[in-house]
């Protein structure tokens, strides 16, 4: 327990000054930062070919961020395809087939790093470090770009009609890579390789068995491991150099390793309520949302260590009764284990130092709560953006509730907006829903491997997954197939996009409106019955939506065999 309080607050400490800085460092103020990095991004800028100071409308904005997308998408499609033929491949590792490596570039470029193949057995170096790193750099940074674009557009007060557009996504994106991205996974990663974690370029090495009987050799891959490890988790994009993730020695080799992993999942996040806070002006708005939030985290946290210090009821006549130790590594036990289950769900990050399959019912029924909810800190960008989804609904709610026209931040919500963010958030239960109901009906597609309840959460978990951006999976299922490839690209996409353009959209609608000046009906958005009303609409919309789900697999698993 003392390890968990010890962690967070490590998180809180570290966040408030990275938090300035990252405010500073994408403020459209002058300051020193920009003589200090400008040297990096105006070549940057010139080698693109791109106007770094055009002024984008959110239309030509988001039309950026789908025609950069889609070209990386294609271009890490074919280098997962062709990497037998291409160079950095010293282990000799064939080309991924065609569906696979389509639903590995589709799942790196939505910051989802889902996995269905196992990296250091099916991936070169070249595909890991110029294809894989690549994207879980771009993609973060795209989301924290839009963020601030957000921020400026909706939060920021300023006259109708003096705003001409939601900025420039080139601009926003190179200073968030450049600034903020690389400076840290540059710290992070030089901490990971002082633990040990790998970081060369050598070929597999080969080592003899210590039982001389043995006359076998065991393969030990290498590769610049900690450059990765770093991003994957600063950058909420999960996946793993290795298959089973920062479960294994080579990726998470020590104690001080651990912690430097764990906290790296929730830092940015958590600065990015400081960040914004400081560029918007509005403080005690994002304190009322990072109170939400930290209340959200602590109940998952709570949920989620108290029921793995329950005993396995799969196991209670096979060992003595004891906490919870199936899929998880002794070193760090049930408390860090469920610890880091709980934040990386939070966060759609997805990396893991345990297996979550193996997690008793109720722990797996919270980690899915935590995908389902998508906004207890949420990815990079994305978890505030997609928290700014639920305050409109809320503020739409409560306009009602007192009797007043739907407003925002004195900005009417009429019916194109609301239609646009009822639909992205109603997306998420019908593309879940909706893709777990057909593969259950195929159980040859399923590939489930536990009959009843928990392989209906398998399923379940698997598109949540995708949906949330997260990449963790119940890791039971034959996932690596033509179908879940398939299915699972569809709600990659969907997840990613929908609720991260919709967000931005309304703010350019909302930002060419007149502000209907305060008085005594007016909703205090920063009140702190505003943000319980907040907390209620996120919680009401995700039972709505997911409670029968929940209760035909881990409700009924928890029920019939166990907690």
């Amino acid at each position: 327990m003392n390890d968990m309080i010890a962690i967070y607050a490590i998180v809180a400490l570290l966040g408030v000054p990275l938090g300035i800085y990252i405010a500073r460092a994408l403020s459209t103020q002058p300051s020193r930062i920009d003589t200090l990095f400008r040297v990096i991004e105006t070549p940057i800028y010139r080698l693109a070919g791109v106007n770094s100071q055009s002024v984008m409308t959110w239309q030509v904005y988001a039309l950026a961020i789908l025609k950069l997308h889609v070209g990386l998408i294609l271009l890490a499609w074919l280098v997962f395809m062709c990497q037998g033929l291409l160079p950095l491949n010293p282990d000799g590792i064939p080309g991924m087939k065609w569906d696979t490596a389509l639903h590995t570039a589709v799942s790196f470029a939505t910051n989802t790093n889902q996995q269905h193949y196992s990296g250091q057995a099916q991936l070169s170096h070249l595909s890991q470090t110029f294809a894989i790193v690549t994207l879980q750099f771009l993609t973060p940074a795209t989301g924290l770009a839009v963020l601030v674009a957000i921020a400026r557009t909706l939060l920021v007060a300023r006259p109708a009609g003096t705003l001409k557009g939601v900025g420039n996504y080139y601009h926003d994106l190179t200073r968030t890579v450049v600034r903020v991205m690389l400076p840290l996974a540059a710290v992070v990663a030089l901490l990971l390789t002082s633990q040990g974690v790998p970081s060369s370029y050598q070929a597999a090495h080969q080592v003899e068995m210590l039982d001389s009987q043995v006359e076998e050799v065991q393969s030990i891959p290498l590769g610049p491991v900690a450059s990765m490890v770093a991003i994957k988790q600063l950058g909420t994009n999960g996946g793993g150099w290795y298959g089973p993730n920062s479960s294994v020695p080579l990726e998470n080799p020590t104690p001080l390793a651990n912690v430097i992993e764990t906290a790296s999942l929730t830092i940015i996040p958590f600065a990015l309520l400081i960040a914004i806070a400081l560029i918007s002006g509005r403080r005690r708005l994002m304190m009322g949302i990072g109170a939400v939030m930290l209340t959200f985290s602590l109940i998952s946290t709570s949920v989620v260590v108290s029921s793995e210090r329950m005993p396995n009821a799969a196991l209670v006549e096979l060992s003595q009764p004891g906490a919870n130790l199936e899929g998880k590594e002794l070193r760090f036990g049930t408390d860090l284990s469920a610890l880091w289950g709980s934040w990386t769900t939070q966060t759609s990050n997805g990396s893991v130092n345990a297996m979550h399959d193996s997690f008793n019912p109720m722990g797996g029924m919270m980690v899915l709560m935590d995908m389902f909810v998508n906004v207890t800190f949420g990815g990079v960008g994305v978890g505030l953006i997609g928290f700014f989804l639920y305050l409109m609904l809320a503020a739409f709610v409560g306009s009602l509730m007192v009797g007043r026209a739907p407003e925002l931040f004195g900005k009417p919500l009429e019916t194109r907006e609301m239609r646009w963010i009822s639909l992205a958030i109603l997306a998420q239960p019908l593309v879940i829903l909706g893709l777990s109901a057909l593969t259950v009906a195929m159980p040859n597609a399923a590939g489930t491997s536990n009959p009843g309840f928990h392989g209906l959460s398998q399923v379940l978990y698997e598109f949540t997954s995708a949906f949330a951006n997260n990449g963790s999976g119940f890791e039971g299922l034959g996932d690596d197939t033509p179908w879940w490839n398939l299915a699972c690209v569809i709600a990659l996409m969907v997840g990613r996009f929908l609720p991260m353009l919709v967000p931005l959209a309304v703010a350019g609608w909302l930002a060419a409106k007149r502000t209907a000046p305060a008085g005594r009906g007016t909703l205090p958005m920063d009140s702190p019955a505003f943000m319980g009303l907040t907390a209620g609409v996120i919680v009401i919309v995700n039972l709505l939506g997911f409670l029968p789900a929940l209760v035909l697999g881990p409700i009924a698993e928890a029920v019939t065999q166990g907690f």
